[in-house]
């Protein structure tokens, strides 16, 4: 599987997510011919190489007529716009879907329904080349999975339709809700709105640089220059090099000596029942030879607060642990059995392309169990030897 990875070192911007796909191998001409079936004019796109603190990278940039009318567009607009074009069907959704991403976080920041946004910046003809662009770019490499590095989103303020903002703008810091972001020693917006947009959209992971065999890397490079570093975007382009799948999750941990076992169980029964990924209780020595339990619990990363919240409610902790790793996991999937005493889900993982455990579904072969009055290892086995007998098994 080709993979591409966004190393936001110094922020990304739209312009600079494009640039560093064709610095990383997309070709401009064939870019070009699918954004004239867009139907846009009055700009000019400025493509080519550029120099940032003695680092080579892309620039990519649209140019508007200073006579061309500059309308603000509902989200309806951009929508029609991308559909009336000969863009592909996968280019024209992941464009669509970012739209509306950006539209569901103006429409919170300024208090309104989604179909009355006024796009303003955001629906210029430069966002939607942008937005655009990072598609087609995307399908021209194969890239089929994208991951991004934690975002640095930078400081101070920013001047915009609405005024003087604190950065990151409301828009930027609602699209990035449940989403890593990086300190900088660089002022001013390190990552725009479309930026974050077109990232949090695509990216199916965040975290260090996934494992792969790399074959093309292309740098981006944005319109300000950088005091500590340079203003560019890479990406990372290879071939997956893992046999399962991975993602990031945050493990939160806390030590307990004050908490009944009712409590702690109670704690464990809401959080699980909430849909934590997984939650543990190991025994512990603490101060003053006090027996104790650390409590730790595995969840999405952009559910944290949710559980930290649930923690605090249900037990008499003063304070949460909290770190974020990367999860390798096996590819898994289901399958259902016949067998004497009904059907069974068997659980299965495939490790490169091989399934490598088949387990039965816990519950229905206890419900099976209780039904029937059989021994629960012998529908546990039963299951297991239905699936293992299918045609092809062996």
């Amino acid at each position: 599987m080709r993979i591409a990875y966004f190393d936001c070192f110094s922020g990304a911007g739209g312009d600079m997510i494009a640039a560093a796909l064709i610095d990383a191998g997309a070709d401009p001409d064939a870019l070009r011919g699918q954004l004239d079936s867009l139907g846009l004019a009055g700009y000019q796109l400025e493509i080519g190489k550029v120099s940032k603190q003695g680092f080579a990278g892309t620039r990519f940039r649209v140019e508007l007529d200073a006579s061309a009318p500059r309308p603000h567009r509902h989200l309806k607009h951009v929508v029609e716009i991308i559909e009336r074009s000969s863009l592909s069907e996968r280019a024209q959704a992941t464009s669509i879907a970012v739209f509306r991403r950006l539209a569901e976080a103006e429409s919170k920041v300024h208090g309104c329904a989604m179909e009355q946004v006024h796009f303003h910046e955001v629906g210029a003809v430069d966002a939607i080349l942008d937005v655009t662009s990072a598609a087609i770019c995307l399908e021209l490499l194969g890239i089929k999975r994208v991951d991004c590095s934690p975002l640095p989103v930078g400081s101070g303020t920013i001047t915009c339709e609405h005024g003087v903002m604190p950065v990151p703008a409301p828009a930027t810091a609602e699209l990035l809700h449940g989403v890593p972001i990086a300190a900088s020693e660089e002022t001013g917006e390190l990552t725009t709105p479309t930026a974050a947009a077109i990232l949090t959209t695509l990216a199916e992971g965040y975290g260090p640089v996934p494992a792969m065999r790399l074959q093309s890397t292309g740098y981006g490079a944005g319109t300000r220059e950088g005091r500590h570093r340079p203003n560019l975007l890479r990406v990372l382009i290879g071939e997956s090099s893992a046999s399962g799948e991975s993602d990031l999750v945050s493990i939160l941990e806390t030590n307990l000596d004050d908490a009944t076992p009712q409590t702690v169980a109670f704690a464990t029964e809401r959080l699980l029942a909430t849909g934590a990924l997984d939650v543990y209780t190991v025994p512990i020595g603490m101060k003053k030879g006090r027996a104790g339990v650390l409590l730790t619990v595995l969840c999405d990363v952009q559910r944290t607060a949710e559980f930290e919240k649930i923690i605090f409610a249900e037990t008499p902790t003063l304070g949460i642990r909290k770190f974020q790793v990367q999860r390798a996991k096996l590819h898994r999937r289901i399958e259902t059995v016949q067998t004497a005493y009904g059907p069974i889900r068997v659980k299965l993982a495939e490790h490169g392309g091989t399934i490598v455990t088949a387990s039965p579904e816990y519950e229905d072969c206890r419900e099976a169990a209780l039904r029937e009055g059989i021994p629960l290892r012998v529908i546990l086995e039963t299951a297991r030897l239905a699936w293992q007998s299918r045609p092809g098994r062996g």
